[in-house]
């Protein structure tokens, strides 16, 4: 037998492997609804028990976890082992995941950090993580899908923890995992009616810098977004590999949208997107997410941008300048290293012509934080920070020293990026 058909017999092995855990998850879902039609809603294979009901403990899993985090740590060999059990028991589920493992461990060791932190707030978790369910429907996530990971963390803490193995230590793993995953799949079925994802074609690509190009893509049908949202873009070069843009321009009538990369690194998606994208590329596009702005506040805005954290800024003013609230000023300021890292400063000079309430700075010479907070009183305005994570930071902490409350700053608090 040559090496081509073992490979389809295998992956052939796989899918009916595949069929038959689905068949049997679908089965079990049923038997569930016709023994306790009450009971089965919202959760699969025991998940959904907690999170909907406040009936979590988090607080006390929590105290367990942090405990005997030494045990199992560094996460990221536990994650290593995690992936390793469950491609090689349920070799089908790899065909979900990228090439690359990379990102995708440095995302769940990021959601394990931030679970574990915020067990003992499962309401405020439980909303972060019904976001996180409803965005996962694009990787094409199902709840039976769940168990096999369940499956997995089990292998990979009693691998870790070793002789000091405890049925209490991996309790309190399993019964977080189910909450989370429970709010997951939660979060999955209140967007039904919410497309996966949608389809986009590529209408425009220029190359601004070598490493910075400013896309246009128009998708088939309405894409419901804000002006100072993100959503996840897809590359067909790097199947199931999504990365996370700004929209670079306020909703159109005619379904076109703006996307502002910076080439982070080479062979991901913002190489593919900056290096190896041409008109009439097909790209997929995540649901919406985010919110810069607040519905219902008409006070002044100050926008801060540094970097690609220009997309957002200019959906908002463009926004504005057509739904703007009577008497509202908006002050941009825009950091570059120069003249020439202000990429898109043409369309900024064109967009801020005959608008008396915009006023747009540039800020080439010295620290941007510095020039932000002195150049005025802010103290009654609502900020918004986009660009580089220190850059952000910095300001952030300037303006609290100039006297802008925190809860007036707002900010990319995307949790999962």
């Amino acid at each position: 037998m040559d090496n081509s058909s073992s490979t389809h017999l295998a992956n052939g092995t796989a899918t009916a492997e595949y069929d038959r855990l689905i068949a049997r998850h679908h089965a079990m879902r049923l038997r569930r609804q016709l023994l306790a039609p009450s009971s089965s809603a919202g959760g699969d294979f025991g998940y959904g028990a907690y999170g909907e009901d406040g009936g979590y403990d988090g607080a006390a899993d929590q105290h367990l976890i942090r405990r005997d985090l030494d045990l199992i740590s560094p996460l990221a060999e536990l994650i290593d082992h995690l992936y390793a059990v469950m491609f090689s028991r349920r070799p089908f589920l790899r065909s979900l995941f990228p090439s690359s493992m990379e990102f995708q461990q440095l995302h769940l060791e990021r959601i394990f950090h931030h679970l574990i932190d915020h067990l003992d707030r499962p309401d405020e978790l439980a909303q972060t993580l019904r976001q996180l369910g409803r965005d996962h429907r694009k990787l094409g996530v199902r709840p039976v899908h769940y168990e096999a990971f369940e499956e997995a963390l089990c292998a990979a803490v009693r691998h870790r923890a070793g002789e000091h193995w405890t049925e209490e230590l991996e309790g309190a793993w399993v019964r977080m995992l189910r909450f989370a995953v429970g709010s997951m799949v939660a979060g999955a079925d209140s967007a039904l009616t919410e497309p996966p994802y949608w389809h986009a074609v590529v209408t425009g690509h220029e190359r601004r810098r070598p490493d910075l190009a400013v896309l246009r893509v128009r998708t088939g049908e309405p894409y419901p977004y804000q002006a100072g949202q993100y959503g996840t873009v897809e590359h067909p070069a790097l199947p199931h590999t999504w990365r996370q843009y700004s929209m670079g321009c306020a909703p159109r009538a005619d379904n076109e949208l703006e996307f502002h990369v910076r080439r982070t690194g080479a062979g991901g998606v913002s190489a593919a997107l900056v290096e190896h994208t041409a008109v009439g590329d097909r790209l997929r596009l995540g649901p919406p997410r985010g919110s810069l702005l607040p519905d219902g506040d008409a006070r002044d805005l100050l926008l801060v941008a540094g970097g690609t954290g220009l997309a957002p800024m200019k959906a908002i003013v463009e926004q504005q300048a057509a739904h703007r609230p009577t008497g509202r000023r908006v002050h941009l300021f825009v950091g570059a290293r120069d003249r020439a890292d202000l990429y898109d400063w043409q369309a900024l000079s064109e967009l801020g012509l005959h608008k008396p309430w915009l006023t747009v700075t540039p800020v080439t010479v010295g620290e941007l934080s510095d020039t932000v907070a002195t150049a005025g009183d802010w103290r009654e305005h609502l900020a918004c920070v986009t660009g580089p994570v220190g850059m952000v930071g910095s300001v952030r902490t300037r303006l609290a020293t100039a006297g802008l409350p925190s809860a007036q700053v707002r900010f990319d608090q995307a949790l999962f990026r």
